[in-house]
């Protein structure tokens, strides 16, 4: 990470309680309220604590991974580190996650609602795109195209924790998630606002460079397999579609996110002369 916002001065760092660190068998996997965010990896974890919207309840980290947040983060941390070994990290994972000595429990992020976005950045809508690594890998590219918020559905979706804020690589503390129990009257709702909404889809009836887009708008992406639902189609203005030039016509969802995304905010930037 380049950017160092913070002022200079180490952290103090303590073992958690017990000096051999051991834990009981019984208790490889904590009971995690619904409301707790599970964080781990470099940037995730390091991102959050940059974060000052972002409450952090718990910190674990091994000592080698708390002096490079020490050097790197350059400030105080919202809460001191627990020094543990990696496999005390291990216990509290899925097997095969890469946590990289870092470990957080955190409350989630504040969640817009239609009446409060603003419009003057594209939205992105997920019908029911299921696949963690795949929304994680979304909500990264949404990062970095100052996406202002990502819609998802409190069913069929993962939740904004764990693999799926792993595969964001610190994205997750960029992008809010507005989760809606139906996409279909969200959709409808902002259209009242004056938003216009864009599905993706193979079938699409423009290419999506076709397409005259303006702000306020929102992007509807469909999941891996089914693409768009039917309800979700009919309440959007148009559906577009990615021309592709060589052998293979379809994309992976975060690929198709990637494109869709870089050609609609381009497309909204124009209709505002920026």
């Amino acid at each position: 990470m380049s950017d160092r916002p913070f002022q200079s001065r180490k952290p103090r760092f303590q073992r958690p309680h017990g000096k051999s660190g051991r834990r009981d068998a019984h208790a490889r996997r904590p009971n995690f309220e619904i409301d707790t965010t599970i964080l781990y990896g470099w940037h995730p974890v390091a991102e959050a604590l940059r974060n000052g919207r972002r409450t952090i309840r718990r910190l674990l980290a091994t000592e080698n991974s708390a002096r490079r947040l020490s050097e790197e983060l350059d400030a105080p941390l919202p809460i001191e580190p627990e020094i543990v070994r990696p496999d005390e990290i291990n216990r509290l994972l899925e097997p095969d996650a890469v946590h990289q000595g870092l470990y957080a429990e955190a409350d989630p992020l504040p969640s817009p609602k239609v009446d409060t976005l603003s419009g003057a950045r594209v939205v992105l809508a997920l019908d029911q795109i299921t696949d963690p690594h795949n929304v994680g890998a979304i909500v990264r590219t949404a990062a970095a195209f100052d996406v202002e918020a990502i819609i998802t559905t409190a069913r069929h979706s993962p939740a904004a924790t764990g693999v799926l804020a792993k595969s964001a690589s610190g994205g997750l503390e960029h992008v809010p998630f507005m989760i809606v129990r139906n996409l279909g009257d969200t959709l409808n709702a902002l259209g009242e606002r004056g938003f216009q909404r864009i599905g993706l889809d193979s079938s699409g009836d423009a290419s999506l460079d076709e397409i005259e887009i303006r702000l306020p708008v929102v992007l509807v992406l469909g999941s891996e397999g089914k693409g768009l639902r039917q309800r979700t189609r009919d309440c959007c203005d148009v559906i577009g579609r990615l021309d592709m030039p060589g052998a293979i016509k379809s994309l992976n969802v975060s690929n198709a996110a990637a494109i869709s995304l870089y050609a609609v905010v381009k497309g909204a930037a124009r209709s505002t002369g920026k």
